[in-house]
């Protein structure tokens, strides 16, 4: 029953919000915490049929909300973008410093490739 943890764990930070307290619980448990359904169930005192259907139902809730909003997807291609942007930056100042040596392109280039580490890491 186990997706992918990343994105379990991107679709539960980006649209948890939508879940009620009980699927918010057993899919954390489940998911983030790695407990198994047995073990839900005899803290919840509800069968582990139950707390599947719980989690289930939470997992299509969140993927229902990222086919509609896309937010992790557009998250993805942002860090991606915000990598390239970086590693070009770095391209740029390796050839400025093998032929040009200009201070104010080196300094551009530094300077795009802190602000794209640090948007990266914010987001």
């Amino acid at each position: 029953m186990k997706d992918d943890p990343l994105v379990m764990s991107m679709l539960f930070d980006f649209y948890g919000e939508v879940l009620t307290e009980k699927q918010k619980d057993f899919f954390d448990l489940y998911h983030n915490h790695d407990m198994s359904l047995g073990e839900i169930a005899e803290n919840a005192k509800i069968t582990r049929q139950g707390v599947r259907d719980v989690i289930v139902r939470a997992t299509q809730v969140l993927r229902s909300m990222e086919e509609k909003l896309g937010l992790v997807a557009r998250y993805k291609m942002m860090q991606s973008g915000l990598l390239e942007i970086r590693d070009a930056a770095a391209a740029i100042e390796a050839v400025n410093n093998k032929r040009f040596g200009s201070a104010p392109i080196r300094e551009y280039a530094q300077r795009i490739q802190e602000l794209a580490s640090e948007i990266a890491e914010e987001t």
